[in-house]
């Protein structure tokens, strides 16, 4: 089953959480496919930002955080995109997405993220403020979340085309073959044309390649 992203009046509903349910792996056809033991992997896509200092080199020093996170793996990630900032001034950002197999609990990697964030100098001296990194947990192996810490599937995610490109653009590159077997469904997008209208209006803008090297799973 597939969800789409909660409407804003769902933020204010009692904290709920339900989760996928994982399927046993495929029996691996020769013995060094066979799965790691331990907990089952999820899928899960993850938004990066920045529009302060060197942001390019920030996005490739989270991103190499988050894969080293224990139980995680960097499936792929999109290409850059600059976009302006949404209600508020300050210079233009540059977005990507990162697709993961994760075997942390959807509060776990959310918790990861804002720990990475600190420590590449993330400030919040007001709301909508210029930062360092921002990394959001978009959509987690069809989790639904609504906790003080976090909302899954991301609430705005199918407003704002600086999340919407990118993650297209990894979606279309996934081998569905290789997805993790515990995964019950994708994100599911507006289409080809709407994001195309919102991207235009909204000023997003291809900004070359993501600056770290994810070497596909096959």
């Amino acid at each position: 089953m597939r969800h789409r992203p909660a409407s804003a009046g769902a933020a204010a509903a009692a904290p709920q959480e339900t989760w996928p349910v994982p399927q046993p792996h495929r029996r691996p056809t020769d013995p060094a496919e066979a799965p790691p033991v331990g907990p089952p992997a999820f899928l899960a896509f993850i938004g990066l930002g920045g529009n302060l200092g060197d942001v390019s080199a920030t996005l490739a020093s989270a991103a190499d955080a988050i894969g080293a996170l224990p139980g995680t793996r960097l499936r792929a990630a999109s290409s850059l995109y600059r976009s302006r900032p949404v209600d508020a001034e300050g210079p233009d950002y540059l977005n990507a997405v990162l697709a993961l197999d994760c075997a942390l609990a959807p509060g776990e990697l959310m918790r990861a993220l804002l720990r990475i964030e600190v420590e590449h100098d993330r400030q919040r001296p007001f709301r909508h403020a210029p930062r360092t990194v921002d990394l959001d947990l978009l959509w987690f192996g069809g989790a639904i979340r609504r906790s003080a810490l976090l909302l899954l599937p991301h609430p705005r995610m199918d407003q704002r085309a600086f999340v919407l490109e990118p993650l297209a653009e990894v979606l279309d590159g996934l081998d569905l073959n290789s997805l993790p077997a515990a995964h019950p469904s994708l994100p599911v997008l507006p289409s080809s044309k709407e994001r195309d209208l919102l991207a235009q209006a909204q000023g997003i803008s291809p900004a070359g390649a993501f600056p770290l090297a994810i070497h596909k799973l096959v």
